[in-house]
């Protein structure tokens, strides 16, 4: 007869649901392709980024012991995000916005900085410097606007009856009509570049309401780093993911610069042949007296609000600056919209002649991003010798060298436009030299496009040093690479494949050096481009003309080799941009460019293309909090290279109560390769280890051949080893019952063909599974996700947030 008693005890409880959430990487993958499934269906989310599953696991959680399901098995799925950084044509344009980009990325480079007042001060100042470098930026891409149809086209152009007459769109404007006036052709010209900054503005606009304006979920965040004082995680603060309020300030300010840069191109000329001319009118005189006071006013205002303050990242910051985001650059249309009057007011017997005085305003700009630079480089130096990072990029110098690549950057692009334009309107001739129809582009520019070849030939000893390193490891590793595969004959040919795999892969570990070398080089040649165009006032092959005939040919060949160099690459640049438009491969390979760069928030130049990780960051903290909420069940999310990244980033956010049912498994990682060595202070190996502590239950795969991924590295002390690896690529040296095929070299890619992938994610799942094991479970007393909508801040800026 039955035990009565042990009838009514209850059946035991079933195990908690377990979910893989995997991310793809850089590139993007369809679901389909992550979750080997044809006809996946999503489950939250929009045409954007989404959340997707295979058909017969849309449900999974209401019925956990559906038949077919092996035991323990997770449910998978996909987080896709490729269409943040690759999805409509109008991402083509975000290759305006490069030099940009680069310069939002040197803002985050920055080294660790050590508790206490005086790092904090550092962090600030370097923050600042480079919110000043990037407007420069901002100021160089209008000016480089206004060259080209204000300099070349409305004042040289369209002032030369012979140019301006083979060429009908200006005919309107030659001399001798009522538009022909210098003044009122200036006020035409400016167009451009006031059209100019109104995109840059719409696209920043536009970009924010579809990537950044996802509100983070309200909650506690990771804890203290272990051997910082207690300070907590940057990436954990809630106000990380959200900066919505330097987005719309620095946005305000750098409208406002490009507006009052134009301005500034109108007026001077007008100003100078007022005070000039002995019959100016009074009432001119002193117009010009204050358009010069109102645009000195307006510098200094735009220049104040760049400068006043960083980030906020210990909350959102929901709240606005409103007097600035519509005063600033309204205030700065209505002042240019008076200039255009001020400078199209009649002014009989005014005639254009030579240039405008851009070599001065280019050489301004131009010494002014040296001296930031050279800022940067002694405070980063400050802080890495106060907090040094192992591994850290250039010693900490990385950050600077990322500002010089955006500055030189942004002078290519800018210099190759007016060059080019210039060449077109002057026929058969040389801007610049005797004969010309034109006198050309600033001086500047020219010399600035024949330091290319000095830079290009320069850099090839770096380069040649790094192949011959790679040669030699390649040799060194196929002479003993068959003894990693037991009882596998020798094939020298196969080893020396996967022997060139790896160096190749190893090449990343130098490119930090190399940046260097570039930054350091092109510092040098541009110093001695400014000081030759401001010492000489002529172009290179005119300031060499006389001296020895060697150094006469060296300056004219690198002018003319220079020029087409900055022409063919100004050309491949639209032509990538047109092909992108129009092509879904191209605009792809583009997104790829931006994953990688796009990954930071804008908190240098609110004109940098997107960061999609304010979207993608909070869609994973959200799905995480959510579901564990609702289910108490057990969460692997599965990171392949840049996802990685972005499930680190998500779990830094998660609350310590989700965080303990949450297992990570990174695969292709770049989180200590390349994150670690070149944005120290935030994924330095002080922070990992925190990471890894907090988290407790974390695995990283990587192989030898893989030129993105690599070990973490916590430490043994912070508890069990992270990282797995290297794991065997190619899986199989030669042909074998087994593999009768040749097993590819994988390098980065496809790391689920690794039986290891299955085992450390079923390892991981076990682990959750013991930790949880009597825990019950009522998603009555789990509080799900909130949205944050605190309108409180401190009253200053956290120290840190720079």
């Amino acid at each position: 007869m039955p035990d009565p008693v042990a009838a009514a005890e209850p059946p035991p409880p079933a195990p908690p649901p377990a979910l893989e959430l995997l991310v793809h990487g850089v590139g993007g993958a369809s679901p389909a392709e992550l979750l080997r499934d044809p006809y996946p269906v999503r489950i939250t989310g929009d045409s954007t980024a989404a959340v997707f599953r295979r058909p017969e696991d849309a449900d999974a959680e209401d019925r956990p012991g559906r038949p077919g399901r092996p035991r323990g098995r997770p449910v998978a799925e996909a987080y896709c995000w490729s269409r943040l950084t690759s999805g409509n044509g109008a991402r083509a344009l975000w290759l305006l916005l490069l030099p940009f980009m680069v310069a939002n990325l040197a803002h985050w480079a920055r080294p660790a900085a050590a508790p206490g007042k005086a790092a904090a001060r550092a962090v600030r100042t370097y923050g600042l410097l480079v919110r000043v470098l990037a407007l420069s930026l901002t100021v160089l891409l209008v000016a480089a606007a206004c060259e080209v149809a204000l300099d070349l086209l409305a004042w040289q152009c369209a002032g030369n009856t012979a140019c301006a007459g083979t060429r009908s769109p200006l005919g309107v404007l030659r001399p001798g009509t009522w538009w022909g006036q210098p003044g009122r052709r200036l006020a035409v010209g400016a167009l451009v570049p006031a059209a100019l900054t109104g995109l840059l503005w719409y696209l920043s606009t536009r970009t924010w309401s579809a990537y950044e304006s996802q509100p983070p979920p309200a909650g506690p965040t990771t804890g203290a780093v272990p051997g910082t004082g207690g300070e907590e995680a940057p990436l954990g603060q809630a106000g990380f993911w959200y900066g919505r309020r330097i987005v719309a300030r620095l946005r305000a300010a750098h409208t406002a610069a490009g507006l009052l840069t134009v301005a500034v191109a109108v007026a001077a000329p007008a100003v100078r042949h007022d005070r000039a001319a002995p019959a100016t009118a009074p009432a001119l005189q002193a117009a010009g007296w204050a358009v010069e006071a109102l645009l000195a006013t307006g510098a200094a205002t735009v220049l104040w609000v760049v400068c006043r303050r960083g980030r906020t990242e210990v909350r959102p910051d929901h709240r606005l600056d409103r007097a600035a985001i519509t005063l600033l650059p309204g205030g700065a249309l209505a002042l240019l919209a008076a200039v255009l009057l001020y400078a199209g007011w009649s002014r009989p017997g005014w005639v254009s002649a030579g240039r405008l005085p851009g070599d001065f305003a280019f050489g301004v700009l131009m010494l002014g991003q040296g001296c930031c630079a050279l800022g940067l480089a002694f405070v980063a130096h400050r802080l890495h010798r106060g907090t040094p990072e192992p591994g850290a990029a250039l010693r900490g110098l990385g950050g600077p060298a990322v500002a010089v690549l955006g500055c030189a950057l942004g002078g290519v692009m800018s210099g190759g436009v007016a060059q080019r334009v210039a060449d077109w309107l002057d026929g058969g001739g040389t801007p610049g030299t005797p004969g010309a129809a034109l006198p050309g582009p600033p001086v500047l520019l020219s010399w600035q496009a024949a330091v290319l070849p000095p830079l290009l030939i320069a850099l090839l000893l770096p380069a040649a040093w790094a192949l011959a390193r790679a040669a030699l490891a390649r040799h060194r590793t196929a002479a003993g690479l068959a003894a990693e595969y037991p009882g596998e004959p020798a094939d020298p040919d196969r080893s020396r494949r996967i022997a060139g795999a790896r160096a190749a892969a190893a090449l990343t570990d130098s490119a930090p050096w190399f940046v260097g070398a570039v930054a350091g080089i092109t510092l040098l040649l541009g110093t001695g481009a400014l000081a030759g165009a401001w010492i000489s006032g002529r172009v290179p092959a005119e300031a060499a003309r006389g001296t020895h005939p060697l150094l006469a040919a060296a300056a004219r060949g690198a002018q003319d080799t220079g020029s087409w160099l900055i022409g063919l690459g100004v050309a491949a640049f639209v032509a990538w941009g047109r092909r992108a438009y129009r092509d879904p491969a191209a605009r792809r390979t583009v997104g790829i460019l931006w994953d990688v760069g796009t990954f930071w928030p804008r908190a240098a130049h609110p004109f940098a293309p997107p960061c999609y990780a304010e979207r993608a960051v909070p869609d994973l903290t959200w799905r995480m909090t959510g579901w564990t909420a609702r289910t108490g069940g057990r969460l692997v999310i599965s990171g392949h290279s840049q996802g990685s990244v972005l499930a680190a980033a998500a779990v830094w956010q998660l609350p310590p109560e989700v965080r303990g049912r949450v297992g990570m498994l990174t695969y292709g990682s770049p989180l200590a390769r390349l994150y670690g060595r070149w944005f120290p202070d935030f994924f330095g190996p002080g922070r990992l280890a925190s990471l890894h502590r907090d988290l407790d239950c974390w695995r990283n795969l990587w192989r030898a051949t893989d030129p993105i991924g690599g070990p973490v590295e916590t430490g043994a002390a912070v508890g069990e080893p992270v990282d797995r690896g290297p794991l065997r690529d190619p899986l199989a040296y030669g042909r074998s019952p087994r593999f009768p095929l040749p097993a590819p070299i994988l390098g980065h890619g496809d790391y689920q063909a690794d039986p290891a992938f299955d085992a450390e994610r079923d390892a991981l799942l076990a682990r959750l599974d013991a930790a949880a094991r009597g825990d019950v479970h009522d998603t009555r007393e789990v509080p799900g996700p909130r949205i944050s909508r605190a309108r409180t801040e401190p009253a200053d800026p956290p120290g840190r947030a720079g």
